[in-house]
């Protein structure tokens, strides 16, 4: 069982959204489904059968973050040295022969920022730039098997 990294803020706004759901959201969706029932006949109950899928929905996010707050680790992100890559950094990078300068939070996915698309710190890339400081060109291997270089421009939280 592989362990999901976060932040103490990632880890408490999951915890939250979880006990949201399994109260207020089963609550609403019993309801929901109640309502509908109600309308009579459910094999031609349109507001019956959206209930039920979005039941079936909010049940498997339920348990995406049981499990995700099951395999949670909490990072100190002030463990890691200021200017060196690390779960929590915001990273500018440009790859080579691109003039263009791209902008990532190195993190969870469930991290979720609203300016930044997320790097894992265990994927390819995540890998080549945890550690490293602005300045460094790093080469990292792409599941095809093809080898890319990146200029980390800049560092920061």
């Amino acid at each position: 069982m592989s362990e999901t990294q976060l932040s103490r803020g990632a880890y408490e706004r999951l915890q939250a959204e979880l006990e949201d759901l399994t109260t207020r959201g089963r609550v609403e969706i019993a309801r929901a489904i109640e309502a509908a029932r109600a309308l009579g006949d459910l094999s031609e109950n349109g507001d019956y059968h959206a209930a039920k899928d979005s039941q079936g929905k909010m049940e498997a996010r339920i348990r995406q973050l049981e499990h995700i707050l099951s395999t949670a680790a909490i990072v100190d992100e002030s463990a890691t040295p200021e200017g060196v890559v690390g779960a929590g950094s915001v990273v500018t990078i440009r790859y080579d022969g691109d003039d263009d300068i791209e902008q990532y939070l190195i993190g969870s996915i469930e991290e979720k920022h609203e300016d930044y698309e997320v790097i894992s710190p265990s994927s390819p890339l995540g890998q080549a730039l945890v550690g490293r400081k602005a300045g460094e060109v790093v080469e990292y291997e792409v599941p095809s098997g093809a080898r890319l270089k990146v200029e980390l421009v800049q560092v920061g939280t």
